[in-house]
């Protein structure tokens, strides 16, 4: 529970957002139905997910690790289930943390943050833009060619790639900017095979100066944006380009971000805002 008067801070990157709650040592007990209240756009906050911003040696998750980060992202999804880590959260805890004192960061400055995905390493680019080492991609069936079938509302069966980073995610490549839009995300695609984690489905659209994706987020539904989900994006494009490597500049309906691909890494470079300090009652 979140007791009253504690200050929550909304922030968002790309119009992905999220709620930061403050618990650098560690004393709070944060139950799903905690940050699902507080995620619900109705009845609390509203929020694709929530940030517990804690030390790592008070984390629960990382204080056996003597090397750790100073800072450790506790990140939950709206429905209060757990993820690896979040692309655009990233960028807005580090941001966070720059803003409220917590950590040095200047331009042009690095600083590492730990994550349940590892430790990434955010670079700050300007006042408001940063870009994070996301570290190592996977293709958990190989080769890099369409391992699954997705049943997509609205457009029916179509070949997709799976990536992870490290949150698992399903992309689809399609033709046309109509198709994109007919897409149907407020429905549940059929998978074949099931993901045994659940994942979070992309779909894209290749364009002349930028390409245009949605995304449907596991345990959050259609969101504006997803860091981890462009990172694998730009994976699944350049490699049905036949190369590894390259910068794919993405819109989604949030906004934009840039992800560079070099040696087996993403790069996402992107904006963070904070918008609200909110006191609990």
């Amino acid at each position: 529970m979140i007791p009253a008067n504690t200050t929550l801070t909304k922030g968002h990157g790309a119009g992905n957002d999220f709620i930061m709650v403050p618990d650098p040592e560690g004393a709070l007990e944060i139950s799903a139905a905690d940050v699902a209240a507080l995620c619900n756009r109705h009845t609390g906050i509203g929020a694709d997910g929530l940030i517990r911003v804690v030390r790592s040696a008070a984390s629960g998750a990382m204080e056996a690790r003597g090397d750790a980060p100073e800072w450790f992202m506790d990140y939950r999804n709206a429905d209060g289930s757990i993820a690896e880590m979040c692309g655009n959260g990233v960028r807005v805890f580090a941001h966070y943390l720059a803003t409220h004192g917590l950590a040095s960061l200047g331009l042009g400055e690095h600083l590492t943050v730990a994550t349940r995905g590892g430790d990434k390493t955010v670079t700050r680019e300007s006042e408001s833009i940063y870009t994070v080492d996301m570290g190592e991609y996977g293709l958990p069936f190989g080769a890099g060619g369409a391992d699954t079938r997705v049943t997509v509302p609205g457009l029916g069966p179509r070949p997709a790639l799976s990536v992870t980073m490290p949150n698992p995610h399903t992309v689809v490549i399609l033709d046309s900017m109509a198709e994109l839009d007919a897409a149907q995300l407020d429905r549940q695609p059929g998978y074949d095979p099931v993901p045994r984690e659940g994942t979070n489905l992309e779909l894209v659209v290749r364009q002349p100066d930028r390409a245009q994706m949605r995304v449907l987020e596991r345990g959050v539904g259609e969101t504006l944006a997803c860091g981890t989900g462009t990172c694998a994006v730009a994976v699944a494009l350049l490699l049905a380009a036949g190369t590894t490597e390259g910068t794919v500049p993405i819109h989604s309906p949030g906004g934009d971000l840039s992800v560079r691909i070099e040696a087996g890494h993403a790069h996402l470079t992107g904006p963070a805002q904070l918008v609200a300090e909110i006191a609990l009652r």
